[in-house]
């Protein structure tokens, strides 16, 4: 399905380089934060899908903030969002030494 280096979880919806801002601030190198970024939303994402969630329901996005430093934001439907809050609720009273 993907080749070697290929973005398997990337389908479109990234905010590459604060582009949902709407500000761009010349000599910020947005592009860096935005790949930081995108490698933890990517590691968030494989998790998601290793807990049972589809992407389509819940997903780690990547962005910017104005001074180009890497943001990820979660999206979602209020059910999946809930079941993850949920999830962590329980691994929180469960288990207070998560890495």
């Amino acid at each position: 399905m993907s080749g070697a280096g290929e973005n398997w979880l990337s389908d479109g919806l990234d905010d590459v380089a604060g582009v949902d801002s709407g500000l761009w601030v010349p000599g910020v190198d947005y592009m860096a934060g935005w790949s930081e970024a995108r490698e933890v939303a990517d590691r968030l994402n494989r998790a998601l899908l290793g807990a049972g969630f589809e992407l389509s329901a819940v997903r780690a996005v990547a962005s910017t903030d104005d001074d180009g430093r890497g943001v990820v934001r979660l999206a979602g439907g209020l059910s999946a969002v809930d079941r993850l809050a949920r999830l962590l609720e329980v691994r929180a009273d469960g288990d207070g030494d998560a890495p």
